[in-house]
């Protein structure tokens, strides 16, 4: 679970000034994938204030606080929060505290509270090197390290999501150009088949659904990446009716990158384990049965655990050619599954082979990351056995098997080295 950050800081009287923009922080230029740490700040204010808005995300989790009380949260660096802290502010010394925490790859945290005065003054307190850290469980205060200026790196955008971070609109459905959602017939499909819209996804409410599977009875199961499954039941073909939404039931089935209904269980790829329902749950693939078939799933069994998370992390389960066997991968940033117990890979042979010295990613992404890679897994319906499949992947998302039973899948390649003269796929 993510655990709460207090965002403490040194103490720092900052002048009168326009709003500008923030840096990008850090404990240091090359984070740990696993890194915790608490950040923090303080500030003065002399006078009523009329508006007091903090805007703030961070690669990959944040809670934030200001004087002692929690203020906001990010599950990741593409859903930032923007909050209304008027409430919380108080007339002199104030203090901001940012727990953050990064779950694989290059790790950053950025934050402006953009105050106005009464009397028209305003104050812009940013993310900057003046802030200060220390390691979670510690009180050993440094200053913070510069990642990058606000909009350079990865992160682009972030809190307009203009720039790399993912464009997520309101109702949580892809847009055209006049800001609706797609119609239907603006879909392509191939003759004969047509295309309706079924649901569109309260973002607010229901999250970001990023994984889906059928059940035995046709409705389709729907995973919210930071939330839980949702079951949706749909109306008869060209009915015009609604479909019916259903929250399952079931406090600790959640934070899935992927789901798979099979042998009476929902399959599911524990990766986000800040969400609510994966509170002291570990990463990996987990079985939740349904014996009795009356739609309530019972507590989940962890098959296999994979450490990583985040977007290169445990990713999603596929039912197997043969109709019993289990496969399911996870990108680079996740090790190797801890059960392992056979490999069609002989695991002792691989190496980094370069002819020319490696040219590591300059943004810090990857950097230290070896083979295998990322990996496919095989198992059985109870995950006795776990075998690696095959691996040497960057970050294969998802997979699939063709009628002949060969398995496709697709890497992402490193998006913002394209067209580069290094780059290669």
């Amino acid at each position: 679970m993510i655990k709460r950050l207090t965002l403490l800081a040194l103490t720092l009287t900052l002048p009168i000034a326009a709003f500008a923009d923030p840096v990008w922080i850090w404990t240091s230029k090359h984070a740990g994938e696993t890194e915790k740490a608490t950040f923090k700040t303080t500030f003065d204010v002399s006078g009523e204030v009329k508006s007091a808005v903090l805007k703030v995300t961070c690669d990959n989790g944040s809670t934030s606080f200001i004087n002692d009380k929690e203020v906001a949260q990010t599950p990741d660096w593409q859903f930032p929060a923007k909050v209304d802290v008027k409430k919380f502010l108080k007339a002199g010394a104030n203090e901001i505290v940012i727990h953050a925490e990064n779950r694989g790859a290059a790790a950053a945290l950025v934050a402006v509270l953009n105050i106005e005065l009464a009397d028209g003054k305003k104050i812009a307190v940013e993310t900057n090197e003046k802030w200060q850290f220390t390691p979670e469980g510690k009180q050993e205060w440094k200053p913070a390290v510069f990642i990058a200026k606000y909009g350079e790196g990865p992160w682009g955008d972030a809190f307009n999501s203009t720039g790399k971070a993912a464009k997520v609109t309101k109702g949580g459905a892809a847009k055209n150009k006049s800001g609706a959602v797609t119609p239907p017939d603006e879909i392509i499909a191939l003759p004969g088949f047509k295309v309706e819209l079924l649901y569109t996804v309260p973002q607010k409410e229901q999250g970001s659904w990023v994984s889906m599977t059928v059940d035995k009875k046709g409705r389709i199961l729907c995973g919210d990446q930071y939330g839980g499954i949702y079951r949706l039941t749909p109306p008869p073909v060209g009915s015009g009716d609604k479909a019916v939404i259903e929250a399952i039931d079931a406090p600790h089935i959640g934070g899935a990158h992927g789901i798979l209904y099979a042998h009476d269980s929902l399959y599911f790829m524990l990766n986000e384990v800040g969400a609510p329902q994966a509170k002291g749950m570990k990463p990996g693939l987990y079985r939740a049965k349904d014996k009795d078939g009356d739609d309530h799933f019972e507590e989940p069994v962890l098959l296999s655990e994979c450490p990583g998370g985040g977007e290169h992390g445990p990713h999603s389960p596929v039912l197997g050619p043969d109709g019993k066997s289990i496969f399911f991968n996870a990108g680079n940033h996740t090790k190797t599954a801890l059960n392992l117990t056979t490999s069609r890979a002989v695991m002792n042979s691989w190496d980094e082979d370069h002819i020319l010295p490696r040219m590591w990613d300059a943004n810090g992404h990857a950097r230290g990351i070896m083979a295998p890679g990322g990996c496919i897994y095989k198992t059985d319906a109870d995950g006795k056995k776990i075998e690696l499949f095959c691996s040497g992947f960057r970050n294969e998302f998802d997979f699939a098997f063709d009628a002949n039973g060969e398995m496709f899948t697709y890497d992402a390649d490193m998006e913002w080295d394209m067209g580069s003269p290094w780059y290669r796929p």
